[in-house]
């Protein structure tokens, strides 16, 4: 069946089934090339546009996945409740799963982050609890506090705590999308490039795509100001969702073949490009991946196919955007 509804979405037929939830609405997302933004040595840069997820978010995937294999195993059981620290976006998405599954959700987060998230988790909601950043930018001090207001939430409560920087259940979410992109691609991927947050997607996409192609170059894509992945020193940045400013648990550099590193300011400036060049209204995080898929097709053999993500909209980030 889920074969069958794939192919259908993939060759263009319409998906007529009556969805039982906003859940069934996750993925199968579309895959489009860059047209006026010139891509070097005449390859394809092709981006996942995850902001047709239900929350605008390819973090509905993984929220949806942490929060099911725990009602599998048992760690959450009926009536209970969860909690996180987040960005926001996961958050978002977070908020989004407990709200039709009927878990109060507790969030922790900061003012360093774009307040449109904010707004949408309050709305879902979820109760949110803020901890002041430095001059809102993200930095490791920040990180570790979230962490650990969620985890004396956690011990307060007893909610089962999702805790997304060690939950390795939420990098199998991110193998189905590697299987929707080599579909889209008639198998013809050479290149993926993944900002890392929590390293879940760059992991679950390069595994997923890997196991098709091994010869697939996976790049990954951290804040200049703070390129702790390269080796670098923790610094401060403001590009949301990526960058936690330390190597992240489920980080694993074996699947990686390059790093990039790409500063607040270039990010920013390309999700604005893609907005009035291509049309495509994105984040700073997505503005980083096509920065780094850019500076990568220079260096591939010509006409290399790239494919990047972009991960969710940029309605979350109107007021961020425009400072």
């Amino acid at each position: 069946m889920l074969e069958t509804i794939m192919s259908d979405v993939l060759i263009g037929r319409p998906d007529t089934r009556v969805r039982q939830n906003i859940l069934e609405c996750i993925g199968n997302t579309s895959l489009v090339p860059l047209r006026n933004i010139a891509v070097p040595n005449g390859a394809r840069i092709l981006l996942k546009l995850e902001n047709e997820n239900p929350t605008g978010s390819m973090k509905d995937r993984m929220a949806l996945a942490m929060i099911e294999a725990a009602e599998k195993d048992g760690r959450l059981k009926p009536g209970g409740s969860v909690v996180e620290y987040t960005a926001g976006t996961t958050g978002v998405s977070l908020s989004l799963v407990c709200t039709v599954k009927g878990y109060p959700l507790h969030i922790v987060s900061s003012d360093a982050f774009a307040r449109e998230k904010l707004d949408h988790i309050r709305v879902l909601g979820a109760e949110l609890t803020l901890v002041p950043s430095d001059g809102g930018r993200m930095t490791a001090q920040l990180t570790r506090d979230m962490i650990e207001t969620a985890r004396g939430i956690q011990e307060k409560t007893g909610s089962f705590w999702t805790n997304q920087l060690h939950n390795p259940d939420q990098v199998g979410a991110y193998h189905p999308m590697a299987d929707e992109i080599w579909a889209q691609t008639n198998g013809s991927v050479d290149c993926f490039v993944q900002a890392v947050g929590s390293s879940a997607s760059l992991r679950g996409s390069a595994e997923g795509l890997k196991n098709h192609k091994p010869s697939v170059h996976v790049v990954a894509v951290e804040p200049a100001e703070s390129p702790v992945l390269s080796g670098g020193a923790s610094g401060a940045h403001k590009i949301d969702g990526i960058g936690a400013g330390f190597v992240v648990p489920l980080w694993r550099k074996e699947i990686v073949d390059q790093i990039e590193q790409v500063s607040t300011d270039d990010a920013k400036a390309m999700a604005m490009r893609l907005a009035r060049e291509e049309g495509l209204f994105a984040g700073t995080s997505t503005g980083a991946n096509v920065t780094a898929a850019l500076r990568v097709a220079a260096k591939l053999p010509p006409g290399a196919t790239i494919v990047t993500l972009m991960c969710d909209t940029g309605m979350k980030y109107l007021s961020s955007l425009q400072r």
